[in-house]
């Protein structure tokens, strides 16, 4: 980008190595993870417990098929956004980290769009069995777009708007 009164070029970005940026990206990454993974290893863990109430006997069956629906999406959620950390161990010292982090990135996106489901799914549940109302589908419908615009349609707006296409 050229500076309209000296003529000068200013450089955009950190001036840093390859393995710099990719040391810089990976503990930005690891502290993302770590809010992500302590969300769903609480919902996790919550929702490991409910089948072993006396109300889950008492679920409609389809009630009970949300649940367990909703179990193996929150397992699939918990591993995924754990496997960046076992990525980062297997793969260290291997002079791979510029591409472990490309890997763990999508690996913590992939468990982003997991969470949501499995965060969508309990909602879902919890509200049909709190409520029996029949606007229960349309609360979650909200709540999930709202989800969906706080977590992926404000940040691509937002790389968009703001990243230089020069």
């Amino acid at each position: 980008m050229t500076d309209a009164e000296d003529g000068t070029t200013r450089r955009r970005g950190r001036n840093e190595t390859e393995d710099e940026r990719a040391d810089r990206m990976w503990v930005e990454l690891l502290q993302e993870v770590r809010v992500a993974q302590m969300g769903v290893q609480i919902l996790f863990g919550f929702l490991l417990t409910v089948v072993f109430t006396s109300k889950y006997d008492d679920l409609r069956s389809t009630d009970q098929s949300i649940y367990i629906f909703t179990v193996v999406v929150g397992a699939a959620a918990t591993g995924t956004l754990i496997g960046p950390v076992s990525l980062h161990r297997l793969v260290s010292g291997r002079r791979i980290k510029p591409q472990a982090v490309e890997w763990a990135s999508r690996l913590t996106l992939v468990g982003l769009v997991l969470l949501l489901i499995t965060m969508a799914s309990s909602l879902l549940l919890i509200l049909r069995v709190a409520t029996h109302d029949d606007s229960v589908p349309w609360i979650v419908t909200g709540i999930v777009i709202w989800y969906v615009v706080c977590w992926f349609v404000l940040p691509l707006w937002t790389r968009r708007r703001y990243t230089d296409t020069e």
